[in-house]
């Protein structure tokens, strides 16, 4: 009896995955069966209107004053030329700066109190601007000229008191005068009017003499 030998081959591994267990998540001492969470729709919670919030303030655009708009630099809070050098007004600056500088111009407003920066820029501006028209006496020249003028006008002035002077002189000697002349024809006047009386009354005693002497006769 012949046998047939058959040849086995080992088993081979299958892809199948491998089953995985889940395990509950409740403790083992708890009788109550698994609980099937079954996935619920989402539903998207309903929210309250957002309460009405106030407005942001409106930004305030600050524009650089006109001595850090010209020389190109960012105008800080504290600015020593803002207050002096408006940004309407850049011509202010270009005639101070053009003549003194803008270093010399801070420097100088940094020693002086704040109640007197603004007379002090008004008067570098007016130095400024007769340096330019004059660069050879600057405002000495113009301030030269302004005294000659007053001179003039003092001058003038003096010549026209002594003219006053002059005219009310006149005019008491000739009120002396017309109270003089006045009062020599108010003389005259009563000269005349006595004259007139003494004759009338001489003539009176004459004509009264002759009409008694028939009765003395």
């Amino acid at each position: 009896m012949q046998h047939k030998l058959k040849t086995t081959y080992p088993p081979t591994l299958t892809s199948n995955p491998i089953p995985t267990m889940f395990f509950n998540s409740h403790p083992p001492y708890s009788s109550s069966p698994p609980c099937s969470h079954s996935p619920q729709p989402f539903t998207s919670r309903s929210r309250s209107p957002p309460s009405a919030t106030p407005p942001p303030p409106p930004v305030v655009v600050v524009s650089p004053c006109a001595a850090c708009k010209i020389l190109r630099r960012r105008c800080i809070e504290k600015c020593v030329l803002a207050p002096y050098f408006p940004p309407n007004d850049p011509i202010k600056f270009i005639i101070a700066h053009r003549v003194f500088g803008a270093s010399n111009i801070i420097k100088f407003l940094q020693e002086l109190r704040e109640c007197e920066r603004e007379d002090a820029v008004s008067s570098m501006v007016y130095e400024a601007n007769a340096r330019i028209r004059d660069p050879i006496y600057g405002c000495a020249g113009a301030i030269c000229q302004l005294q000659n003028q007053v001179n003039e006008l003092q001058a003038q002035l003096a010549k026209a008191q002594a003219e006053i002077i002059n005219m009310h002189f006149q005019h008491t000697n000739l009120v002396a005068l017309i109270c003089m002349e006045m009062s020599e024809s108010q003389g005259k006047q009563f000269l005349q009017s006595q004259k007139h009386f003494d004759m009338s009354s001489f003539l009176d005693e004459n004509s009264l003499g002759c009409s008694w002497e028939p009765l003395w006769t």
